[in-house]
């Protein structure tokens, strides 16, 4: 994600709006496999209908119709599914697609535009999906097969810039297509309307995880191709919601699809998105009812006084993350090009320092991967805080008077704040550091395309896609995602280490796997590609009146508003 654009924590899980509210499943009966594992789940069944279930015993019934506002600081860029991969664009998305594959309420894969999970050879290559039948783009069109297979090629077309392509690189035939060796995806085929076929070149474990991404989302051709560079901002699809206004720089609104095929869902009549809101204003507004929902967590001069205000004990939603916030290096730009300068970053700065200025809504992180994601070290320790060991670094490194340098970070507080700490702590060891305080989507611009030495990644720090250690390396450290407008910040690629990890992806004993990621991490920490500063968790304020998803740790859904409903 994950992937994530408003706070030094980004968001990855399910909001939380009542814990009184009941949760609707999803359409379809969760299958006998977790996301999390490592095998390759079995197919499992829809039920005919895709109705919302009832309520459980005792809980609120859901009421219907109604409108919210949600607010934000930053603008949103994009709809487009195969484009847009940060806080704000990424539940926003979610209003007006689907794909074939769906999370419920934990990490189990479950049907979505699929009829069932897919068929999977025994060779664990090739995945067969029925669709559901009946499903309709907003247009009035019913989805067929073809619509997935240009969805999937799209995605991975070098044209359309997706930061998602390398999610989906082990199709057999999609780097020959991106290398224009080829005009198709060998392995993606429609073989009558309603079905269609994904063979990878290896097994892979994560590729129903991968399926189930925002990326996957299916879209019609007709559409982008009319719509052209201005699909995002007129999005078709199939989901909950459709796009009824886009005023730029200003507000989003959205009213509910009367043809959704989840009967019964969404609750709400229509849902606006105002952006350009600082955090202490929404949190004035969200006092005084004008909205329904902060989007982006409330600012820490407030925090102290809502979070021990008993009125606020049912309007404040806490989440643990899995996530890391870092500071990204650009190891191809000199002087960060050598090791010893990176290791002495490493070194230099305070963590737990922003783990205070962040009101201890954050923890130190120690590696890449975070605490709640599966292949963790607790063993590791890491880099400790030693100002002075990271000066005998730049000493071997050449640099034993400093040198000058700039980071990136969005204008969003207590962004600016961190920044100012990072520049305290290099100052110490002799790096003289610039601030350039700018928009989210500038920061992503300028970061995706190593215009910049250094990123501080709070407000897009990175947060599961789904819960599989590969999810931390592969989009943002891998060598498919060392391209021009990606995540991988760092410019990062290692051959040997790519070479690892196609082959702890093809591995089917989990416990094995997930132990070998651990040297596999370390030997990315032992080349300093990041800082990793706090895992964090993430606060949501919102109205008494507003109810919804039951709060746990999602892999991918943030909040998810088809499933909100406001009490009348």
């Amino acid at each position: 994600m994950k992937r994530s654009v408003i706070f030094s924590i980004l968001l990855i899980l399910s909001l939380s709006l009542a814990a009184c509210s009941g949760a609707p499943a999803s359409p379809t009966a969760p299958p006998a496999e977790s996301a999390g594992g490592s095998e390759a789940a079995a197919p499992t069944e829809a039920p005919a209908a895709t109705e919302a279930p009832a309520e459980s015993a005792g809980a609120m019934e859901p009421q219907r119709g109604g409108s919210i506002t949600v607010v934000y600081k930053d603008d949103l860029a994009t709809l487009d599914p195969a484009i847009g991969y940060d806080w704000t664009n990424w539940p926003t998305i979610k209003l007006v697609f689907d794909g074939l594959l769906d999370y419920d309420d934990t990490t189990n894969i479950t049907p979505r535009i699929a009829e069932s999970l897919p068929e999977v050879s025994a060779d664990s290559t090739v995945y067969t999906f029925k669709l559901r039948q009946g499903v309709k783009f907003q247009n009035g069109r019913e989805v067929t097969a073809d619509d997935v297979v240009y969805t999937i090629t799209r995605v991975l077309d070098p044209k359309t810039g997706s930061p998602g392509a390398g999610f989906f690189v082990g199709i057999k035939g999609a780097q020959e297509f991106i290398d224009g060796q080829a005009t198709s995806v060998e392995g993606i085929k429609a073989v009558d309307p309603s079905t269609v076929e994904f063979t990878l070149t290896q097994p892979d474990v994560t590729f129903l995880n991968k399926m189930a991404l925002n990326f996957a989302f299916i879209v019609p051709k007709e559409e982008v191709e009319k719509a052209g560079e201005n699909f995002g901002h007129a999005p078709v699809g199939t989901g909950p919601f459709k796009l009824k206004e886009w005023q730029p720089g200003q507000y989003l609104v959205f009213e509910r699809n009367p043809d959704y095929f989840y009967e019964g869902l969404p609750y709400l009549d229509g849902i606006r998105i105002e952006v350009g809101v600082e955090p202490d204003v929404a949190l004035l507004r969200l006092e005084k009812d004008e909205i329904q929902m902060m989007g982006d967590p409330p600012p820490g001069a407030d925090w102290t006084r809502i979070s021990t205000d008993p009125a606020w004990a049912n309007r404040i939603e806490r989440s643990p993350q899995v996530n890391t916030t870092y500071i990204a290096i650009n190891t191809t730009m000199p002087p960060f090009d050598n090791l010893k300068v990176r290791q002495a970053l490493n070194h230099a700065i305070d963590k737990q320092r922003i783990v205070q200025l962040l009101n201890g809504r954050a923890t130190v992180a120690n590696q890449i991967l975070p605490p709640l994601m599966p292949g963790y070290d607790p063993t590791y320790t890491g880099y400790e805080y030693d100002p002075e060991k990271a000066k005998a670094l730049l000493a071997e490194a050449g640099f034993a008077d400093g040198f000058e340098t700039s980071i990136e970070c969005i204008s969003v507080e207590p962004q600016p704040k961190l920044c100012e700490s990072f520049q305290q702590d290099l100052d110490k060891i002799g790096i003289k550091l610039t601030i350039n305080t700018l928009a989210a989507p500038n920061v992503i611009e300028d970061a995706g395309n190593g215009k910049t030495p250094l990123v501080w990644s709070g407000g897009l720090a990175w947060t599961q896609d789904y819960p599989d250690p590969d999810d931390f390396y592969a989009p943002i450290l891998g060598c498919d995602s060392n391209v021009p407008g990606g995540w991988n910040w760092s410019r990062y690629c290692n051959e040997e280490l790519h070479k690892q990890s196609l082959e702890l992806l093809a591995m089917t004993d989990r416990k094995a796997r997930l132990e070998a990621y651990k040297p596999f991490f370390k030997a990315l920490m032992d080349d300093a590609v990041w800082v990793p500063v706090i895992n964090g968790e993430y606060d949501v304020a919102h109205s008494e009146k507003l109810h919804g998803q039951p709060t746990l740790t999602h892999p991918e859904h943030l909040f998810r508003y088809e499933t909100m409903w406001l009490a009348q």
